[in-house]
């Protein structure tokens, strides 16, 4: 297994400095929210079963909370047309109760004073009584005005609705005669009452509805959260195969944090936008027309009223949206800087305070802090308005229908009940279209993040293997470049009709000033990046034609920057090579030299190493990668100042046994201490990405040229020069 595979997560930029001289983050590219929308629909499509469910139960749900104000306007109907019937039928009786025990009072006052009359005048008791029963008439008559039967009218009208004909013969006559008894009695057998037991059936259908609607609402939540993880789950997946496919120069480009946040602050956005707002849209939308339908079947005029609120509010809120947009795609983008710039100070915390930098960090953090916080605070901000817009135009129509329902129920066009189940429509109504609109809101930050994750899809992979790529099975280290030109920029040549020739089991060395091309040398063999032109040859043929996986299998790498997991000692040597035994993990610590310290440790080769691998020293994980490369037995070795990080005593130790391991095998030492590269086979000497000089260290040194400038300015006044490599 290659080193430099191993090592390639952990680079800031291209080795050797890079091509942009540090770390460059990735425009921002134009929206595209319909194009956006459509490849997240695809990703739904695998899930349309599932959401034809969610879209089946959401209706059924919303379909019994639809119907549920209306049966309920039923039942205040009921309650208040029984209240009216009492009030109404009450005072009517009291008032005819009353006129009959007047009627009583006023015969018997009569009957008393024709007594008297006759009793005073016997022989005149024939006349008394007729003249007393023709006043009688007399007045009666009197009493029969227009505006007195038309109130005899309405009272016989109003107590027909509740007594039966017979029942109100026998009132009338009771009336005329002042039989007050009579009358309480009919009007007592009578009344009306309140139909309880409606309204208790009511009530307890719907209980049931809502019941019921609870429970599909359950079932649509827990579909649609299976829809939103493999949703997501297959867009995560996309993303880690694009990485693998991903040149080394996207990374180089990019600080960990930035990609980093892709996988999880993107992703979650979109992830918990399925989940929930989706299903809310479902359910909104549905709402919306169910409502309109039911409030058309109590009043199409009403209906009028609340539906062109819609238009309205769409109108109100449009331009917010548009504006909204661009702070959310600009809040995503600075999220994704702010997390790369918090996760390369926390891993470099050390370097931060070892070089004073604290407070320069702190800058670019309060910078970008700054940033976020504006662009968060307007796109907050402006989607907040859509709110307050929205309950104004909502009040507004809610007044309106109220006071043309309050109008309709008067001429008896509609019923109470009516106005009730209306009036909790029109509340209902503005709910799913608030909720639509802050799905908007929700919406413009999903898009946002969601280009961020197709924007990552969409970068240039890396050239594949061709379809008939060969494979090398037992290499022989034949290594050619021939007229091979690269730049990491276009308008930058940094190597240019590069020709060197490597024997099998020569020992290679690369010297040369920073930025000289020593490790680009390396990444173009390692294929790492590709060539502008020209190729290189191994075995004769052209590395182009092998797999990468075969090229890159072919080759040993340790790096000065040393990487490991979290995993014990034995396991991280063992990722040298797959199905590696215990028996060759410990032969290639004890050639690494790494023996002896694995064994003072208290769980030995099981001992668990953390994150950074930071509970053993910086030479003590040299010494681990080292064996790992020793385990993996590559064909050609690339050591970039592997012995960096060690004592000069382990250093001897080690480079016996990097010579051991070197006999038979072509090897690449990048050096900067020149002192170590003296037995090379062949030394070359790199400046501004040409090979200037080469030979061995005698020959190199008698040509007294820019090698010999780097060696001997090492040793300038007895001290080691470092600038100088």
């Amino acid at each position: 297994m290659s080193e430099m595979k191993n090592n390639a997560p952990k680079r800031r930029g291209p080795m050797g400095g890079g091509p942009m001289g540090g770390v460059v983050m990735g425009g921002e590219k134009a929206k595209d929210f319909k194009g956006t929308g459509k490849r997240l629909v695809g990703y739904l499509k695998p899930q349309m079963v599932r959401l034809i469910t969610v879209f089946i139960v959401a209706i059924i749900s919303t379909v019994f909370t639809i119907v549920s104000p209306k049966i309920m306007g039923k039942a205040t109907t009921k309650l208040f047309d029984g209240l009216i019937s009492k009030y109404e039928y009450t005072a009517v009786t009291d008032a005819v109760e009353k006129s009959t025990e007047q009627i009583k009072t006023q015969t018997e006052q009569q009957k008393a004073k024709i007594q008297e009359q006759i009793k005073a005048h016997p022989e005149q008791a024939k006349q008394i009584q007729a003249q007393a029963q023709a006043e009688m008439q007399k007045a009666l008559a009197a009493q029969q005005t227009p505006d007195m039967q038309e109130k005899q009218k309405k009272v016989q009208d109003i107590l027909s609705k509740y007594i039966s004909n017979d029942d109100l013969k026998k009132a009338n006559t009771a009336i005329q005669s002042g039989d007050v008894d009579t009358v309480k009695t009919i009007f007592s057998d009578n009344k009306p009452a309140i139909d309880f037991e409606y309204i208790r059936n009511i009530l307890t259908l719907l209980i049931g509805f809502y019941l019921i609607s609870a429970l599909f609402m359950f079932i649509q939540g827990w579909v649609m959260s299976g829809v939103a993880q493999n949703t997501v789950y297959a867009m995560r997946k996309d993303l880690n195969d694009k990485l693998e496919k991903l040149p080394l120069k996207y990374f180089d480009g990019r600080t960990k944090g930035e990609v980093l946040s892709r996988f999880t602050n993107d992703l979650d956005t979109v992830g918990t936008t399925l989940q929930q707002s989706l299903t809310q849209l479902i359910t909104s939308v549905v709402s919306i027309v169910g409502i309109i339908v039911m409030m058309l079947t109590i009043s199409p005029i009403m209906t009028l009223i609340a539906v062109a609120v819609l238009p309205i509010s769409i109108f109100v809120i449009r331009p917010i949206l548009g504006k909204s947009q661009k702070y959310f795609a600009a809040q995503q983008k600075h999220l994704g800087e702010l997390n790369g710039h918090i996760e390369e100070m926390y891993t470099g915390h050390n370097i931060v305070k070892a070089f004073g930098r604290e407070k320069a960090s702190l800058e670019k953090f309060n910078n970008v802090n700054e940033e976020l916080y504006k662009v968060g605070w307007k796109a907050q901000f402006i989607s907040g308005l859509i709110m307050p817009l929205m309950g104004f135009v909502n009040n507004l129509g809610y007044v309106v229908v109220c006071v043309t329902g309050g109008y309709l129920a008067t001429k008896k066009a509609i019923e109470v009940g009516d106005i009730q189940a209306f009036i909790q429509y029109m509340r209902q109504f503005s709910q799913p279209i608030n909720q639509t609109a802050n799905i908007a809101n929700i919406i413009q930050s999903t898009v946002a993040a969601a280009e961020r994750v197709f924007e990552m899809l969409d970068e240039a992979e890396e050239v594949p293997d061709p379809v008939d790529a060969k494979v090398l099975d037992n290499p022989t280290g034949a290594v050619k470049f021939e007229n091979v030109d690269f730049s990491y920029k276009e308008d930058t040549k940094l190597i240019e009709n590069m020709n060197i020739d490597v024997k099998p089991g020569q020992t290679i060395a690369i010297v040369g000033p920073t930025g000289a091309g020593k490790t680009t040398l390396v990444n173009l063999l390692m294929r790492f990046y590709e060539v502008n032109g020209g190729k290189i040859t191994l075995d004769g043929v052209d590395i182009r034609e092998l797999t990468r996986e075969n090229l890159r299998n072919i080759f040993g790498m340790v790096l000065q920057d040393t990487w490991s997991f979290n995993g014990s000692i034995k396991e991280n040597i063992a990722y040298g090579r797959k199905g590696a035994t215990d028996e060759e993990i410990i032969r290639a610590a004890k050639a690494a030299h790494a023996d002896h310290f694995i064994r003072t440790l208290d769980h030995g080769y099981d001992t668990e190493l953390n994150e950074e691998a930071s509970n053993i020293s910086q030479g003590q994980k040299q010494l681990l990668t080292i064996a790992r490369a020793i385990l993996a037995d590559p064909a050609i070795l690339i050591l970039d100042e592997a012995t960096s990080s060690v004592d000069t005593r382990t250093e001897v130790y080690i480079q016996k046994a990097m010579n051991n391991l070197m006999k038979g095998r072509t090897s690449f030492v990048i050096a900067h201490r020149l002192s170590t590269i003296k037995d090379a086979d062949l030394i070359l000497v790199m400046n501004q990405g040409t090979v200037i000089e080469q030979g061995s260290h005698k020959e190199l040194l008698e040509q007294n040229g820019f090698y010999a400038d780097l060696y001997n300015s090492q040793f300038t006044n007895g001290v080691f020069d470092e600038e100088a490599v």
